[in-house]
């Protein structure tokens, strides 16, 4: 209910003014959401015939995940999970939303990224892609941004900005809540213009900015230049490395301009994918490199879920280091409350502040299992994490698109035994399998019903 954002809004309003938070001591936030990456779609993450120098640097001047998982398998879950830090079924996003104008999505109640740190004082701005909702009050006006540019469907042409997908045509690129019209534009140039004058603005207020780039996703326009670059991978790797390398100069020139500005010392910038790369046929079926992991997106498999993650701080936290423990893209939600000293509420979230292990590679995983549901209904996907095992329900195997495999269900895995899930352990531990299965009951259960 709106209802219940008012008063959170009212609250952190009150905060402010007591002076329990000094905003102009806060760090910026940007937090970059890259879409349909694979797992190991970077140099540094062990990709040889890519470049991706920006984000390579990123992550020598931060800390790069190995077990950095999505909310979900799917764009709009995924995207519900990181800008509530809840499960993205609790937040009423399992699965994919409507591309469709005036089609709701996820309810006007959450409690988004863009409500928690604009009620303490931070500008706020969304510039991409938005998947989240098709009315006034699930677009992103109304979950807490002030200013906003991009579409809000799952995809578009990036010159004419009409919906990439199917019939009826229809435009999409909007601001501020009003459709405009750019066409022949180059959307990815156009967002980095965007952000860059978002960043630019004086203010003394910190700011956030969400920046959902629309991209490796289809369809894949990558510029002349990385086509050249290219031109003799064989497809689809050259179509998926074109699009890569895009997305990675436009993100350098964001970071340049925070360099520029004097502004990059003081500011957070996170940054990873949605979910894994994409085997649908709109992907010539594949180019993403999920190197060892079994499934991509749209399964709860490794590839399908683990993904590539950055996030740097100049010396505010360690450059240049790596972190094995295991987190999710939850965990953003309440790790920015805590860098950026801002109080959360009571409302309940499923993921876990990481705070600690930024400063440390020897802090522990906060999770003591993790849990995705994806879909609607007796058929929907599901799987938990605990320690080593893995128990995925309903399974679905869309590594390779055209022969999509069923695996058998339940299916249970030891990840440090086999990181490829290709031995179904379910009938050789039985215990581990209902102690997991336990789990998936309470966690749906609890969603369910509607706890909060």
């Amino acid at each position: 209910m709106q209802n219940l954002r008012i008063v959170f809004r009212v609250v952190m309003v009150v905060a402010v003014m007591l002076g329990s938070v000094a905003t102009a001591e806060r760090p910026n936030v940007v937090v970059i959401y890259s879409d349909d990456q694979g797992s190991l779609d970077l140099n540094c993450y062990g990709s040889s015939d890519l470049v991706t120098p920006n984000l390579d640097q990123l992550a020598e001047q931060g800390i790069r995940f190995t077990q950095m998982y999505s909310p979900s398998a799917i764009c709009s879950a995924s995207r519900a999970g990181l800008m509530t830090g809840r499960f993205p079924a609790r937040a009423g996003v399992p699965g994919n939303v409507s591309s469709m104008k005036g089609q709701p999505g996820m309810p006007p109640d959450e409690v988004t990224m863009a409500d928690l740190l604009g009620s303490a004082g931070y500008r706020t701005g969304h510039v991409g892609k938005w998947h989240l909702g098709y009315t006034p009050e699930s677009m992103p006006g109304g979950q807490g941004f002030q200013s906003t540019f991009g579409h809000m469907g799952g995809c578009i042409d990036n010159y004419s900005h009409f919906f990439y997908w199917n019939g009826p045509n229809r435009h999409d690129l909007w601001r501020d809540g009003e459709e405009i019209f750019m066409d022949g534009q180059y959307f990815l140039d156009l967002m980095v213009e965007e952000a860059n004058r978002f960043v630019s603005t004086k203010s003394e207020q910190p700011f956030f900015l969400y920046w959902a780039i629309n991209a490796p996703h289809y369809p894949m326009q990558g510029t002349a230049k990385w086509r050249n670059q290219y031109k003799d991978l064989p497809s689809p790797r050259r179509q998926y490395a074109e699009f890569v390398s895009t997305v990675d100069e436009k993100v350098g020139q964001l970071l340049d301009t925070l360099q520029t500005l004097g502004l990059r010392e003081n500011t957070i910038v996170i940054f990873q994918s949605d979910h894994g790369h994409s085997t649908e046929e709109r992907a010539f079926y594949g180019g993403g490199n999920s190197g060892a992991y079994r499934g991509a997106k749209g399964c709860l498999f490794e590839g399908g879920i683990r993904i590539p993650s950055i996030v740097s701080w100049p010396q505010h936290i360690p450059a240049g280091e790596v972190r094995d423990q295991l987190v999710t893209g939850c965990d953003w939600f309440p790790t920015i409350a805590e860098l950026c000293e801002v109080p959360l509420s009571d409302r309940r979230i499923d993921g876990k502040s990481i705070a600690t292990i930024l400063q440390s590679a020897e802090a522990t995983s906060p999770h003591d299992h993790f849990y995705w549901l994806l879909g609607r209904g007796k058929g929907a996907q599901w799987a938990v994490r605990r320690g080593d095992w893995k128990l995925l329900g309903n399974p679905l195997d869309r590594s390779d698109r055209e022969n999509t495999q069923r695996p058998e269900n339940p299916y249970l895995v030891n990840l440090r035994e086999d990181i490829g899930e290709r031995t179904n352990l379910a009938d050789k531990h039985p215990e581990i399998v209902r102690q997991l299965e336990a789990i998936h009951r309470r966690h749906s259960e609890s969603i369910a019903n509607g706890t909060q």
